[in-house]
């Protein structure tokens, strides 16, 4: 394929997608990473779209929200590995809210095995991969359909949600930021957002690299809000997204880094890897001269017993 080729082609990802890792575009275009970067720097140049960390983005600061069709193809195998470990943090007996988005519906997949479950969401997806889950309940919001991500949202959904108290809340959104915290495009679903937070006593946020350091409208939750962060590695090129996980940590949020999908043995299906995290009342309670602590996914162990919490191995980021 021919530069002009390439170039033509990635621009018409951006445009349909809103915003495309490197990784994903390199894929498509059968090339490397190397060569799309040159690509992509062209192309801003140019002014036709904006480099991001790890992708790019339509041009003007802020990512427009994509459609399912396009989300669900994007980082798949990242959002995969997130799911994993996100779901290992989850214990028999819980209740916990689950938004809406492309990585939790892969989350609620493997919800589907953990007894004794009680998820509220206000996304269809989510409850359609529970809807068949022997002794898990779901709990639907109400509110107004929103065809482009099958979520419920409108003030139908808010009130349902007021008086309600959940161990955690799992969100994603479209991009994460130290300096704002989660984001999303669209006015609606950062409102319903806000009030699956207000619910639970700990926030769990699930984003892929592509997404740090990617700004949208409207703000869903503050960083000093979110207790921990469910990622995958960046790439080893890409030190902003590096540099955006270590402000993240350097602000107190608990960092939780995916390995590859089925790679090293770290897990077998059904078995989730899992790792400790500090509990909430631990995650801004650094000590004089401690750093800010990155954890992984790991030379992960099974769990001790039926009530052990989570486990993450440190890794300090110095």
């Amino acid at each position: 394929m021919f530069a002009a080729e390439r170039r033509q082609l990635i621009l018409e990802m951006v445009r349909a997608n809103g915003a495309v890792s490197l990784r994903e575009l390199a894929r498509v275009v059968q090339t490397s990473e190397v060569t799309v970067r040159r690509d992509v720097r062209a192309l801003e140049a140019e002014g036709l779209l904006d480099r991001r960390h790890g992708g790019a983005v339509l041009p003007g600061g802020f990512t427009r929200e994509s459609g399912f069709p396009q989300k669900s193809h994007l980082a798949t195998a990242e959002k995969t590995a997130i799911a994993d470990l996100a779901a290992s943090l989850v214990e028999e007996g819980e209740a916990i809210v689950v938004g809406a988005g492309t990585t939790t519906q892969e989350l609620a997949r493997r919800l589907a095995r953990v007894p004794g479950l009680t998820v509220v969401t206000n996304s269809l997806l989510v409850a359609q991969a529970l809807a068949h889950a022997n002794r898990v309940e779901v709990v639907m919001t109400g509110g107004t359909l929103r065809g482009s991500n099958y979520a419920l949202v409108g003030s139908g959904a808010e009130q349902s949600l007021q008086g309600l108290r959940v161990s955690r809340a799992f969100l994603s959104g479209s991009g994460l930021t130290a300096e704002r915290g989660l984001s999303t495009s669209n006015m609606l679903s950062a409102s319903v957002d806000r009030a699956l937070v207000q619910a639970a006593a700990e926030v769990v946020v699930l984003a892929d690299h592509t997404k740090l350091g990617t700004d949208t409208m409207f703000q869903t939750v503050p960083t000093d809000v979110i207790t921990r962060l469910v990622t995958d590695e960046p790439p080893g090129h890409d030190d902003r997204a590096a540099t955006e996980l270590q402000a993240l940590a350097d602000q107190g949020v608990q960092i939780a880094v995916a390995g590859p999908a089925g790679a090293g043995g770290e897990s077998t299906p059904g078995r989730p890897p899992r790792r400790d995290m500090p509990l909430p009342g631990q995650r801004r309670s650094h000590g004089p001269g401690a750093g800010p602590q990155l954890r992984s996914a790991a030379s992960m162990g099974e769990p001790q017993g039926p009530g052990e919490r989570a486990r993450v191995a440190d890794l300090r980021r110095r």
